[in-house]
């Protein structure tokens, strides 16, 4: 459920992302816009969505072992110390 709702969310990343790059050239081939101030542009929203996604990351990874612990679930920590013991 989770591997889907992230893969989603890259999804519809990597669609905005085209389409703001379109919207953009379009802005440049009608001189609206500077190339220039394009490419900046383009590498700033690019910046802030590897920034953006890195915050994800983080809020994301403690409530998924919040969840693996109310679920009770085996970490592969427990497993390899179950491993360990049974030998």
């Amino acid at each position: 459920m989770f591997k889907d709702l992230f893969y989603t969310g890259i999804g519809v990343a990597a669609v905005l992302k085209e389409r703001v790059e379109e919207e953009v050239q379009k802005l440049e081939e009608k001189g609206k816009i500077k190339a220039t101030d394009a490419k900046t542009f383009l590498d700033s929203i690019e910046k802030k969505g590897k920034e953006e996604e890195q915050k994800f990351k983080e809020h994301l990874k403690p409530m998924i072992q919040e969840l693996i612990e109310e679920l009770g679930l085996a970490t592969k920590a427990d497993l390899e110390k179950l491993k360990e013991d049974l030998k």
